[in-house]
């Protein structure tokens, strides 16, 4: 039994559900993960992805911010959030879903939406990159007590954070800059021990290739310059390791009218 599984930051669901209506429409993932989805639950556009076959929902939303949504072909068995750093914000929402044919084998997906961190580097000045450290920190501390990765699991999202050297267009140049910085990769690195986990982009992709989910808006030609990073991830347990059976980055969606600066990651799995 083969079971697909994408996430997209999508930056408005609202402002681009056409785009995430081609996608679903050319793709058809079972499941798709979405977050900065920028609307309180009420507002969701449930209708639209009902008529398109998604009739399994679950959001966690936001006025104008943040916030994280799933939506799925098949039944969403159940529905928990997170709050991080006792701010309020809409960033985890984790659903237990069974795929038809898989044996009854059950499987606990949790979407993120990681603080993107702001500008400057520096926890002691800037309250935007402390909160991005601190709910790093957390992620850690609850997937380790809780063994998140113990049984069937997926941990995806926009984690904000692009880890290796190949992960971003110049290692040197973007050293000090906020998502590639040593300190967030060593924090993001204890979130990946927690599990542990297995990088499924990474287990596709060797790591000594370049392998990019995100261009800036800023960039005036963002396909020439191919100034990208790897902010979105797909984790696994490590029970699942010998399912991962493919891979898809959409990178021509970057080039849509209108697009989100990231594009669609999925995953397949044989079950």
């Amino acid at each position: 039994m083969r079971f697909s599984l994408a996430t997209w930051n999508i930056n408005s669901v609202r402002l681009r559900i056409d785009l995430v209506a081609r996608y679903l429409g050319e793709h058809a993932p079972d499941v798709l993960c979405l977050q900065e989805t920028k609307c309180k639950d009420g507002d969701f556009p449930r209708a639209a992805f009902e008529a398109l076959g998604y009739s399994h929902i679950a959001v966690n939303g936001q006025k104008g911010y943040h916030g994280v949504a799933v939506v799925a072909k098949l039944p969403l068995d159940r529905i928990d959030r997170k709050e991080f750093c006792a701010k309020g914000d809409a960033r985890h929402i984790a659903v237990t879903l069974a795929p038809p044919g898989a044996g009854g084998r059950a499987i606990t997906l949790h979407n993120f939406y990681v603080p993107a961190g702001g500008d400057e580097p520096d926890p002691v000045v800037n309250p935007k990159f402390a909160h991005k450290l601190a709910f790093l920190d957390e992620m850690a501390e609850w997937i380790a007590a809780e063994q998140i990765a113990r049984s069937d699991a997926i941990l995806v999202g926009d984690l904000n954070i692009a880890p290796l050297e190949t992960d971003v267009w110049n290692h040197k140049a973007l050293l000090k800059v906020v998502s590639h910085t040593p300190i967030e990769v060593e924090h993001l690195g204890r979130v990946f021990q927690a599990g542990p986990w297995i990088d499924a982009l990474r287990h596709h992709v060797p790591p000594q290739d370049r392998l990019y989910t995100w261009w800036s808006y800023r960039a005036p030609d963002w396909a020439k310059a191919d100034k990208g990073r790897r902010l979105d991830h797909v984790w696994v347990s490590p029970s699942l390791k010998p399912c991962l059976d493919g891979l898809s980055v959409l990178r021509e969606s970057r080039g849509w009218d209108r697009p989100s600066d990231h594009v669609p990651v999925m995953v397949t799995l044989d079950l």
